[in-house]
């Protein structure tokens, strides 16, 4: 081992230090080298830093095993070494005398947490006490007569065979009077960051909450997800959470259930999704959009559109329907000639025009520009009321990747191919996008099949009560709706089978 070159004034044996490190062996290279500060021995390279890290610390133990007591009467290496423990504080308030060692020499090992180097030196017990992260592995007695007449404390170490490290820390001799740890409290039982009460009854009910809470942290340690596991956790805690709120009366714990319950229906559903297992309800669906978030997100974009409209008429309502899908995230997007023709508008053209001259769209020319251009040369448009504020709010809360998708879901639904067979009126593909977001998970119009209100579909479709049934009759020729029945202020019915992937369902 290395000791230091210089020793105090009295003339006693500087204390050994010596050190191991762990180093990268070179750019690009998983490889790692080990090399120790004693001089007999070699610098080793491994071949990755697990391998080396275990070496290094093999080698430390080798170093510990060998010397297993620190020498007695020597002096503190730490000192020697200059340790920051021994210089005056330069802080307003200085120390009143520089620090001073005391105690016995013990044999203290000190690594840093990313575990890249090692550091073993012989120093009095309260530089190993002040040193943080130093763990004493062996004691020497201290040196002098014992005070008072008492027999000298017993020299103690860890073992020659096994130093402690990290996970084990060896006290011996009269080291400085430890802290005072605080009195442990009982463990508190916790379930969604909620704590249990330990006098919550009845038992059965505090018992189910406990075992939740485990099963949540255990189901968190999880490699790979687990949809259906966690559905059914999702709806244990939604009756355990339901029973908690009737014992005390806690709306909170009400709404934790019911947010429970939706997470699993939402788990539930992309579980099927994934699997194509089939539900209670039937065969489940590869929808386009996959998750109720996205089917929310669909919902409020055409609830913007139908408020913010400059110009009345279905073909009006369903330009600017698709014109803002594509530049919903900053104001400006790309359009081809072919994205205006294949919606089946009346005069695309002058719609065009007409939005470009009450300032709701920026075009770089003409309108007839517009539908001349190709993939190869798209048109760059912008919508200044979509542009977001320096504020950073906007009229919608999904951020940039969603965009595409709900403009493709869009596209999908308004040129669906047995509509543009059809060639189905800007009113029929607005009703059909409405219907499509307005269903249960089985295509049953409305929420829970109850049906649809005339008003909302008239306000959605930008049409006449009386132009409806016309409307719902050429989508029941295009496969689009089947067992229609309109009445006076509703309408009933299901979507196709064919359709269903690009239905957004309601959710219970």
């Amino acid at each position: 081992m290395t000791q230091a070159a210089v020793s105090d004034a009295d003339g006693r044996v500087p204390g050994r230090r010596w050190t191991v490190r762990l180093d990268s062996a070179g750019r690009g290279s998983a490889a790692v080298r080990i090399s120790c500060s004693r001089p007999a021995c070699a610098e080793q390279r491994l071949p990755s830093a697990a391998a080396g890290r275990a070496h290094a610390v093999a080698h430390l133990k080798a170093h510990l095993r060998a010397a297993p007591v620190p020498t007695a009467g020597a002096d503190c290496a730490c000192k020697a070494d200059g340790c920051h423990t021994h210089l005056p504080d330069t802080g307003r308030h200085a120390r009143s005398e520089p620090w001073r060692c005391g105690g016995p020499v013990v044999l203290a090992v000190i690594t840093d947490r990313e575990g890249r180097w090692w550091h073993a030196m012989e120093c009095c017990s309260r530089c190993a006490a002040a040193t943080p992260g130093a763990k004493t592995v062996a004691t020497s007695r201290a040196a002098g007569p014992p005070p008072h007449g008492r027999p000298a404390p017993t020299t103690t170490g860890a073992g020659a065979g096994a130093p402690q490290f990290s996970d084990h820390q060896v006290i011996a001799g009269p080291l400085p009077a430890p802290r005072s740890a605080p009195a442990r409290r009982r463990p508190q039982a916790k379930i969604a960051q909620r704590v249990i009460p330990h006098d919550l009854r009845p038992v059965a009910l505090r018992d189910e909450l406990i075992e939740l809470g485990s099963l949540f942290r255990a189901y968190q340690q999880r490699d790979e997800p687990d949809l259906a596991l966690l559905a059914g956790l999702q709806e244990r805690k939604a009756r355990a959470f339901t029973a908690w709120a009737d014992v005390t009366c806690e709306g909170v714990l009400r709404w934790e259930a019911r947010r429970a319950q939706q997470a699993a229906a939402a788990a539930r559903l992309q579980h099927q999704h994934r699997t194509g297992i089939a539900g209670d309800d039937g065969p489940a669906v590869a929808r386009l959009l996959t998750v109720p978030t996205q089917w929310e997100h669909a919902r409020s974009v055409l609830a913007h559109v139908a408020d913010h409209t400059p110009l009345p008429g279905p073909d009006a309502r369903l330009l600017v329907l698709m014109l803002t899908l594509r530049t919903a995230h900053t104001g400006t997007g790309n359009l081809v000639g072919q994205d205006l023709t294949a919606l089946g508008l009346t005069d695309p053209e002058d719609l065009v025009e007409d939005l470009a001259g009450c300032g709701w769209l920026t075009l770089p020319g003409t309108a007839d520009d517009l539908l001349a251009s190709r993939p190869e040369n798209p048109t760059p448009i912008s919508v200044p009321s979509l542009a977001p504020p320096k504020d950073g709010s906007g009229p919608f809360t999904f951020g940039r990747k969603m965009r595409p998708k709900l403009s493709g879901w869009a596209q999908k639904v308004v040129s669906d191919k047995k509509l543009r067979k059809a060639k189905a009126a800007a009113g029929a593909r607005l009703l059909a996008l409405t219907l499509a977001t307005r269903t249960d998970a089985s295509g049953i119009l409305g929420a829970g099949g109850q049906g649809i209100a005339l008003n909302t579909l008239t306000a959605q479709a930008a049409v006449d009560v009386g132009e409806l049934q016309h409307l719902v009759d050429q989508l029941t020729a295009a496969d689009w709706l089947t067992d229609a029945t309109l009445t006076d202020d509703q309408l009933t019915g299901q979507l196709t089978e064919r359709v269903l992937p690009l239905t957004c369902p309601l959710q219970a």
